[in-house]
Order: structure tokens, then sequence, then C-alpha cells
């Protein structure tokens, strides 16, 4: 399944991942089933805006910073399948 999310103007289209967007500023990231896989928020530089992707680690009951970004797109690639 593949979930059309947009940022701005720009559609993000990822197989097997769906964005919901909580707010302005941050993304859940999913898998088609619900499973949440992480997050993804939008947080500004000097030089602009940056997106930091974080994986949850359910049984450990915490996050993993995946790394920061400078679009969304690469953000998202984090959490694509295999």
């Amino acid at each position: 399944m593949t979930t059309l999310a947009f940022v701005g103007d720009l559609p993000l289209i990822r197989p097997g991942v769906s964005l919901v967007q909580l707010h302005d500023e941050l993304w859940r990231v999913t898998r088609p089933d619900g499973d949440v896989l992480g997050y993804i928020d939008r947080f500004a530089v000097r030089e602009g805006a940056r997106y930091r992707a974080r994986r949850l680690l359910v049984r450990q009951r915490r996050f993993v910073l995946m790394g920061e970004f400078w679009n969304i797109d690469d953000a998202l690639e984090c959490f694509r399948p295999g």
C-alpha cells in the first residue's frame, strides 16, 4: 500500500510506509497495518529547515535518532522496508 502525504506542495510517496501529520512540524511514520515505526519532526536552524528521523523501539520503550536531514524525503528513507 502506498500513502500519499504532502509537505507544502510536494507529495511524498513511499511503498509500505504511511505518514500521519500530527501538526505542522511533526509526522508519525507507520506501516500500512498501523504499527508505529517512528516520527519525523521539522525544526529550524540558521540555514533553513532540518528534518529529524527517530525510530521507535517498542520493546525498549525509547527512540533512536536515525539522523538529521535537509529534506523530509531523505528522513523518510530511514523507515523504508527491507
